[in-house]
């Protein structure tokens, strides 16, 4: 083992990936996150323990870019459209819960003995929750268009604006000596006004047409947006916010986009690589002799985060109007604190504004919560039956609101269809189908079609059908047919795998320019092939047959045929019962030339 150290960090780094993969399957194994065996890592391979990773510049660089590819993405998914829809319940909910955790937890950490500043620090890092875990944790359980998950959804967008204003905040008492708290805030708001200026001419003028041209290359896609990211993010820290304000910020600003899809998509599995290190940086530096004073302050915290922010998200819901199970499901989604309350602290730290037990207390109560709130989602309704005789008083005798939430069958506007592959088959196939009255959506990784059909007004995104994590932002849930117009069977293949692992479970067509391809296909499960060459020879069969069977017998009957191609020959290349009617003709001109 030393051996394979002493060669330097590429080693350590080797050795670092190795150890972190087995003991993220054993986390997986154990139906729990792997950030928390990440930690687990970085707390057995630093000083504190067996001291093997010594490239900590490095580790810790890499660390500040996954922070930062973190809070891009956050920023990609708050769109501007989602903001003015989060609801009243969602802001009430959101606004309640911090205001609640906030106020009771100072007050809390104030009697166990801590300095004011400390308290301020672990109270605001004891509101947020993790939106990644939850994100993940409902859509695994199939719940993410759920009533509930999509209030949690909104409760934790607003969340996420607030742990950025926070890291504003924060940081603008940076160096800020003694200066009044009315100079902080003047100087914090005219910097807020400044960067909300440069945003909206950013936003207005100057990305829509960027993002087009980089878009033309999924590779340059990815790297613009890390580069948009890491470049505002230095930006940011030099304008005296901070890096993660700056990454957030150049999120946002692409969340209007129409590639943020597609870009979130092929950023995710970065953003958890790059995570690894951030976990396994914090676990290295924790200090142990600082930890051991922190253990029952950690205990009363961790029960005050695990009962009292469900508890308020239920009562403001129940409040609301909605029923006591709705605010028990959308409540349990907060019983955690976020990795996003790590960093917090840790930059308060950077700050110096607090000591290292700050952090040692709030690592300890994310490690708790995010545990035990990780069982308490994944068995919600087994626990929710249990508890539901105690949990009346958190429900009105009329829950008003979700009985006028409620409505029977596919929700308005979701596509019966999605299209993936809009070629010349795919948009006529698309325009057709939406002529006919059905909701239809189409998907293509060609900027230049997306954008040529939007302009035409057909419903279009940008993305790659053969993502799973592109695949999950699309509205699967209600879609009857999924069809695919890839031309290569292997398109197809990852196609069809990414399905899969997003949870469609309506019927798949696929259309194939060859029988081994549509052998293949039938083979994989493909409920319906299309093979426009063979279709369209079929169609103009009959077509034909259908013409001279007409001319025949009005030769017999002493006329002179019609020169014009009949309507129900027309009509046989879209519906299947015209092409039946058409045979249905052929063969009876030719039964009665026959008599």
């Amino acid at each position: 083992m030393e051996q394979m150290l002493a060669h330097g960090p590429y080693a350590e780094f080797a050795l670092l990936l190795i150890i972190s993969a087995v003991a993220g399957a054993i986390a997986v194994r154990l139906r729990q996150p792997v950030l928390i065996a990440y930690i687990v890592v970085g707390i057995l391979v630093g000083p504190a323990v067996f001291g093997i990773v010594q490239a900590h510049e490095q580790i810790a660089l890499l660390a500040e870019i996954g922070v930062t590819v973190l809070l891009f993405v956050v920023g990609l998914k708050l769109d501007l459209h989602h903001i003015r829809h989060i609801g009243p319940v969602a802001l009430a909910t959101g606004l309640g819960q911090l205001a609640f955790t906030i106020v009771f937890g100072f007050v809390l950490i104030l009697l166990m003995g801590k300095d004011v500043m400390e308290a301020i620090y672990v109270a605001v890092a004891l509101t947020f929750s993790s939106t990644i875990i939850i994100v993940k944790l409902l859509s695994d359980k199939r719940e993410l268009d759920s009533l509930h998950g999509r209030i949690a959804v909104g409760f934790l967008i607003v969340q996420d604006v607030a742990v950025v204003l926070a890291m504003m905040a924060m940081s603008a008492l940076r160096g800020a000596g003694d200066a009044g708290v009315v100079d902080v805030a003047g100087s914090l708001v005219l910097r807020l006004v400044a960067a909300a200026v440069l945003m909206f001419v950013l936003m207005r003028y100057v990305l829509p047409r960027l993002v087009e041209a980089m878009a033309r290359s999924q590779e340059l896609l990815l790297i613009f947006a890390i580069a948009w990211g890491t470049g505002l993010a230095a930006i940011g820290e030099w304008a005296g916010f901070s890096k993660e304000a700056g990454a957030f910020m150049a999120g946002f600003s692409l969340a209007s986009t129409s590639y943020r899809e597609a870009m979130n998509a092929r950023l995710t599995g970065i953003r958890d690589f790059m995570l690894l290190f951030f976990f396994i940086d914090l676990g290295s530096k924790l200090d142990f002799s600082t930890l051991g004073g922190e253990i029952w302050p950690a205990v009363v915290l961790s029960v005050f985060v695990l009962i009292g922010n469900p508890l308020i998200v239920m009562a403001i819901m129940g409040y609301m109007g909605y029923r006591k199970r709705t605010g028990f499901l959308a409540g349990l989604t907060v019983a955690q604190i976020s990795e996003f309350s790590i960093v917090f602290v840790a930059m308060g730290i950077t700050l110096g504004h607090v000591g290292v037990e700050a952090l040692g207390l709030t690592t300890l109560v994310g490690l708790v919560t995010i545990m035990m709130s990780t069982y308490m989602i994944l068995f919600s309704h087994a626990l929710y039956d249990k508890l539901a005789p105690w949990l009346g008083v958190f429900e009105r005798k009329r829950p008003f609101r979700e009985l006028a939430v409620e409505r029977p069958g596919r929700p308005a506007g979701q596509p019966d269809i999605i299209i993936f592959g809009l070629g010349r088959y795919g948009s006529r196939l698309m325009s057709q189908l939406r002529a006919a009255g059905i909701e239809v959506l189409g998907v293509d990784f060609d900027p230049e079609t997306v954008r040529a059909l939007r302009k035409l007004r057909q419903p279009v995104r940008f993305g790659d059908g053969e993502d799973p994590s592109f695949l999950e932002s699309l509205p699967l849930e209600h879609a009857r047919w999924a069809i695919t117009t890839f031309p290569q069977w292997e398109s197809n293949r990852a196609f069809l795998n990414a399905l899969k692992e997003a949870g469609f479970r309506g019927r798949i067509a696929g259309v194939v320019r060859d029988d081994l391809h549509g052998e293949a296909l039938d083979a994989a499960g493909v409920e319906r092939v299309l093979n426009p060459f063979t279709d369209a020879a079929d169609y103009a069969a009959r077509a034909f047959a259908a013409e001279i069977a007409f001319e025949q017998v009005h030769r017999q009957d002493g006329r002179a045929p019609d020169a014009p191609a009949r309507p129900e020959a027309d009509a046989a290349a879209l519906d299947p019962a015209a092409a039946d009617a058409a045979d249905a003709a052929v063969a009876a001109a030719q039964s009665k030339q026959g008599a």
